[in-house]
């Protein structure tokens, strides 16, 4: 076993610094961790206290406890999960559009540094696109696809149909009844109402050089 995770641990590292110079070179902001604990470390040195932060939904974030590590500091909160009705929720989505710094994940990069992300709203991909000054991605070395069109099937066919299942412990979000992935657990490409992969964002530059900060870790991590 041991010797299984050394050759995964060399691999992540050798790939990722190709992925990190070919990030670099689209003007993204980039680094790379060997585990989690250190990459919430980086994430929170690139916020500074007092300053406004929110996120989109993210299993990552939830999972490496950065959010607990934020409201333990000195900030500005925009939560939209402290809604109590969905018209509250709607208006804390459009508030962090104009936070300080967005925290995310992304549903995929491929390694020529293409950003990938599937959205049902559109609140996430629309930070990420523009609005909050800072956008900090944490993004697990399994997010990793060898090409755009490869981050896109992962994204819809792997990411969605866990992520509709997931959506059943929220007391605004309900899998939806309608679309074949949460019936049979494959994406259908429906245009149901309620699907959850209205909007499908491939991010290819970051036009304010720096503004979107990646940092990618050597663990599975996420969806």
């Amino acid at each position: 076993m041991q010797e299984k995770d050394n050759a995964i641990k060399a691999r992540n590292c050798l790939l990722a610094l190709k992925i990190i110079k070919n990030l670099q070179s689209r003007k993204f902001e980039a680094y790379y961790y060997d585990n989690a604990t250190e990459a919430v470390e980086k994430a929170l040195s690139l916020i500074p206290e007092q300053s406004s932060v929110s996120w989109g939904g993210s299993v990552t974030l939830e999972e490496i406890g950065l959010l607990d590590r934020i409201y333990q500091g000195k900030y500005t909160i925009i939560d939209r999960d402290k809604a109590q009705t969905m018209d509250e929720r709607y208006d804390l989505m459009r508030q962090s559009l104009l936070c300080d710094t967005y925290l995310t994940s992304f549903n995929a990069i491929s390694e020529d540094g293409i950003l990938v992300n599937v959205d049902s709203v559109g609140n996430r991909t629309a930070a990420i696109t523009f609005g909050p000054k800072s956008v900090i991605a944490i993004v697990g070395m399994n997010k990793i696809c060898k090409t755009a069109e490869d981050a896109v099937v992962r994204a819809r066919t792997y990411a969605a149909p866990i992520n509709v299942q997931r959506c059943s412990s929220s007391p605004f979000l309900h899998p939806p009844t309608k679309t074949p992935c949460v019936i049979n657990g494959a994406c259908g490409d429906c245009k149901a109402e309620d699907c959850l992969c209205s909007y499908i964002v491939q991010t290819r530059m970051c036009k304010t050089a720096g503004r979107i900060k990646i940092i990618l870790v050597g663990e599975s991590l996420g969806l």
